[in-house]
């Protein structure tokens, strides 16, 4: 009886030690993200149901928006076709964007634009974050934008800095936009594709564009540091 008596003594005390512990893990993780500097907030600019939260743009205006893009499952699809884009109502600043897209059938052209500036034209002033295939991570500074980087101003091209990081047509890819002050960092599933200084905008709407065939986006939201 002695024995069992100890045994569980001594099971009791290492339960205790073992919860001690995991509560000193979890306060030193709590400080350690508040020294980090205020908490982040998660946008998520598309609700998964509908377009709600954005305006659309057509080169052809007598095409109704809704043949061009559409929401099935929690995915948006965008023909292609007109060449135009969908922005958000609401424009934003030092953030993280998250966006997820596929080819569904043959990898083509499209863009993520960050600080587009209205009003909105087909070109419109922005920096496009090119997902044209092959070239995932180029800039393209349109309509006036400019960065460090673009040093042959016979071009509005600022070429990705690595290999292509793209998934074939059917699988999804991610791209994360870092925007903070007049700086733009471009991930492409994982790897830094780009980076520009010196941006001279540095705040805008996002949009999502339309060139050429048919491209598709999910989870499309932006985290940034909660304003008090």
């Amino acid at each position: 009886m002695k024995t069992i008596l100890n045994h569980l003594y001594t099971g009791v005390l290492i339960l205790a030690l073992l919860f001690t512990c995991d509560a000193n893990a979890h306060a030193g993780q709590k400080n350690k993200k508040s020294k980090k500097g205020g908490k982040t907030e998660v946008i998520k600019l598309f609700n998964g149901k509908d377009l709600a939260g954005w305006i659309f743009f057509l080169k052809d205006p007598s095409v109704d928006p809704a043949s061009v893009f559409t929401v099935k499952e929690g995915v948006i699809s965008i023909k292609g076709d007109p060449f135009g884009y969908m922005r958000t109502t609401d424009s934003f600043s030092d953030y993280r964007l998250h966006v997820e897209w596929r080819w569904p059938v043959e990898p083509t052209n499209s863009g993520v634009f960050v600080h587009a500036q209205t009003p909105d034209n087909i070109w419109i002033k922005c920096i496009e974050c090119q997902l044209a295939a092959g070239n995932a991570g180029d800039f393209i500074c349109m309509n006036g934008t400019d960065m460090n980087e673009r040093t042959d101003k016979s071009s509005i091209v600022v070429k990705k800095k690595a290999q292509s990081s793209e998934k074939p047509a059917g699988e999804w890819n991610t791209m994360e936009v870092a925007c903070y002050g007049n700086t733009i960092e471009v991930h492409v599933n994982g790897v830094l594709q780009n980076k520009g200084t010196g941006v001279n905008v540095s705040d805008g709407h996002i949009c999502l564009q339309s060139e050429g065939k048919e491209i598709q986006f999910r989870n499309v939201w932006l985290s940034r540091e909660k304003k008090k």
